[in-house]
């Protein structure tokens, strides 16, 4: 399996590239950037040789989403999103927030999903683990042993929960059910370098997040 890491946008969102070695095919997730950023996953693309299937989106921010067009138009990948953020952040409400940080909001997908979807990716299977808390739909992404948990999970912190349609309790039952019960070697991937690291283990957020420790949900 292969797995890019790159830092795109003004809020430096964690972008992903990952692809199936043996087919090259390839979904980025949380595209976001202008035409800079954009062209930097489509370098990446062609230096790596990779056919770009699918745009991932952990959940509907659009820190996280505006660069969808952009990259679907140059590449042809589909866009994926869970239904309930799909619903929530096409709204008008949603799409005048974007714009006042000077986002441009992401249109309708491609493909909805919900919990325990799949896709295949090549030979690789991707698995949506919806965690709610940080947003209505916010999900996971399971390949491997890789999760990439865009602003659910942070290296030693969580996503925010004082935006419109989140909450805390919501996201600590998320991680307590739906994340903490993965094997402890599982790679955690964040949606942003918040941390110590740029990547993370199950068993160290286990042992050093303090939203884990602190609330008891190891």
């Amino acid at each position: 399996m292969i797995i890019e890491q790159i830092t795109v946008g003004d809020m430096e969102v964690f972008c992903y590239v990952i692809a199936c070695e043996e087919t090259r095919e390839a979904a980025a997730i949380d595209p976001a950037g202008g035409e800079d950023d954009i062209e930097k996953i489509i370098a990446l693309l062609s230096e790596k040789n990779l056919h770009l299937s699918y745009i991932l989106n952990t959940h509907g921010h659009a820190d996280h989403t505006y660069g969808n067009q952009l990259l679907a138009s140059h590449t042809g990948a589909k866009t994926v999103m869970h239904e309930l953020d799909d619903d929530l952040f096409t709204t008008e409400e949603a799409r005048m927030w974007a714009q006042a940080f000077g986002l441009n909001p992401a249109p309708p997908v491609d493909i909805r999903i919900t919990d325990s979807d799949r896709l295949t990716l090549g030979k690789l299977t991707i698995e949506f683990i919806h965690t709610p808390g940080h947003t209505p739909g916010a999900v996971c992404l399971l390949v491997e042993n890789n999760l990439f948990t865009g602003d659910t999970l942070f290296v030693g912190a969580v996503g925010r929960t004082d935006l419109p349609g989140a909450s805390l309790d919501t996201m600590l039952h998320s991680i307590k059910e739906k994340i903490l019960p993965l094997p402890d070697d599982t790679i955690v991937w964040p949606g942003h370098h918040y941390g110590e690291t740029p990547n993370s283990t199950i068993a160290h957020e286990k042992r050093h997040n303090i939203y884990i420790t602190d609330f008891q949900h190891a």
